[in-house]
């Protein structure tokens, strides 16, 4: 419990005193729960999702993945067992080098993706009350932030 003196960094007070850092922070995880659940309905998540939709723009090996995606080749594989499992991507061995396996989309997963990102469906994902300025607004400041 803080005293008087002491700054609770906005601990055991409404959103309305927290930090920008944790208002950002937590109003990101709503988003990524809402975004999974909605990509759930696919067996996808948000970390499986980048790496088809790399994968839809072209093959790659595991290796080239994994950097595109900024993630270990570990993370990478435990991605593409999904994908793979859905029927979403295929891995075919290169025959000049067998060690190397070429990951592509499949025509199930380009499906799925159109699917997923059909026009307005994304942006209603999550209910934020914002109207049609505000969303702008805030999306332009996000495009800046980043």
């Amino acid at each position: 419990m803080s005293t008087p003196t002491q700054p609770d960094h906005g601990v055991g007070v409404g959103p309305e005193a927290w930090p920008t850092g944790r208002l950002l922070s937590a109003a990101a995880r709503r988003m990524e729960n809402e975004w999974n659940a909605y990509l759930a309905r696919w067996h996808l998540n948000h970390a499986s999702l980048p790496a088809l939709a790399i994968l839809l723009a072209r093959p790659l090996s595991q290796r080239d993945l994994a950097a595109a995606l900024g993630v270990t080749e570990q993370t990478t594989s435990r991605i593409v067992a999904g994908l793979e499992r859905n029927g979403y991507v295929t891995r075919q061995r290169l025959p000049d080098d067998r060690r190397v396996r070429l990951l592509a989309a499949t025509g199930e997963g380009a499906a799925v993706m159109h699917q997923l990102t059909a026009a307005g469906s994304v942006d209603s994902i999550v209910e934020h009350g914002l109207s049609a300025e505000e969303e702008a607004t805030l999306r332009r400041l996000l495009m800046r932030f980043l």
